[in-house]
């Protein structure tokens, strides 16, 4: 049986002014699998990635989540996936589990019943023994793993990571891959975008490269390293044409 078809995407077009960040793609995201946007920084994926997650609309094309356009069905769509974002945007004033508690209100979560949640998630993150720290004395993959786990408060059928590992050490960032491939294996579908092609090696069933705005090509990693006989870095320098980062 076919798998169904969690995004599709078709002629999906952002316009910052005279800047078009992301320029008539096309892609689709299958249930349960983990599908990366790859590209150097200003190549448009984290604009694709807002758009995903209803916080900006498309200036043109068509974005479907779960069968329903993002512009029309935005509160409904947000019930149903979670967001890691590229920034901290934790509330520095909370401690780890009022952070939590505060977050399930969103998502009319009771208090007893978030109270529960949020301890499960924190123990899943590793941090029981923060859970009244303040954030500000976090270090930064505690704050990374906190994140994750309020990204997980709604139990989402949909998870959106914007750079998931970026800035942790090796150690926090093969916790953080242990913890997605579980989550995978759950049949939670995962998008990410990545600045470690080790990262999309290990976690993505396909990979969309992108640049400039616009996608270069989609396809299973695998695949990739084979037709061009090096590892996805290879591939990403080589399409891309850019250096990592740049």
């Amino acid at each position: 049986m076919p798998l169904m078809e969690i995004i599709t995407a078709r002629g999906l077009t952002k316009d910052y002014n005279s800047l078009r960040a992301v320029d008539r793609i096309d892609f689709e995201i299958l249930e349960g699998e983990c599908f990366g946007f790859l590209g150097p920084n200003g190549a448009g994926k984290t604009t694709v990635m807002r758009m995903l997650y209803c916080f900006i609309p498309p200036t043109n094309g068509e974005i479907k989540i779960f069968g329903m356009d993002v512009t029309k069905f935005p509160s409904a769509i947000k019930s149903r996936i979670g967001v890691m974002p590229q920034d901290d945007n934790l509330d520095l004033e909370l401690t780890v589990l009022e952070n939590l508690i505060t977050y399930a209100r969103y998502f009319d979560i009771p208090r007893a019943q978030s109270i529960k949640i949020a301890s499960g998630l924190i123990k899943y993150a590793g941090l029981t023994e923060k859970t009244h720290t303040d954030i500000k004395n976090l270090s930064g993959g505690m704050k990374r793993a906190l994140l994750l786990a309020r990204a997980l408060i709604n139990s989402p059928e949909l998870l959106i990571l914007d750079e998931p590992t970026t800035g942790l050490d090796p150690h926090s960032r093969h916790s953080v891959w242990e913890k997605l491939h579980a989550l995978k294996s759950d049949n939670t579908t995962l998008i990410l975008t990545t600045h470690y092609m080790e990262e999309a090696e290990k976690l993505c069933d396909r990979v969309a490269i992108m640049d400039s705005g616009r996608v270069i090509t989609v396809d299973s990693p695998q695949h990739l390293m084979e037709v061009y006989r090096g590892n996805l870095e290879y591939v990403y320098l080589k399409l891309a044409g850019r250096r990592l980062g740049e």
